[in-house]
């Protein structure tokens, strides 16, 4: 994880989020072909909302361009629909991208994610904290 790839957001939708986060993992020098990475986010969408529940989204793509894994978090000012699994407005967004033939190494970065999303308390701590290295050292 990299401070560089946390962000704080005022977005009034889904897409618009997304398309920020991209735009983030762009200016980060992340991406390969930033349409092609947002291509494969909203065809992901499309087959299931990747709102998780409990405020949370994880959005990702896996393309045979990328070389290894990254994680881009960002944190929403307001709750935006997101068609989450329990309803909720999403304000945590794990964004992950990576290759497409490390399955095993993927499932073990979601695994632990998702372990560490579902400590209440640290979501609620995530909400409340204004420093990108702060939110990352919540994660370590």
């Amino acid at each position: 994880m990299d401070p560089k790839l946390v962000e704080f957001f005022n977005v009034p939708s889904r897409d618009e989020a997304l398309q920020a986060m991209i735009d983030l993992l762009h200016q980060a020098g992340k991406l390969h072909d930033r349409q092609q990475f947002y291509d494969a986010i909203m065809d992901r969408e499309k087959i299931v909302s990747t709102g998780i529940g409990m405020g949370v989204a994880i959005p990702h793509a896996k393309l045979p361009s990328y070389d290894d894994f990254f994680i881009a978090i960002g944190i929403l000012q307001k709750g935006v629909e997101w068609k989450a699994l329990d309803g909720a407005p999403v304000r945590l967004i794990f964004m992950i991208g990576g290759p497409d033939d490390k399955q095993t190494e993927y499932l073990q970065i979601l695994s632990s994610l998702t372990m560490a999303i579902k400590d209440e308390e640290r979501r609620k701590k995530v909400l409340t904290l204004n420093s990108k290295e702060a939110i990352i050292a919540l994660f370590k």
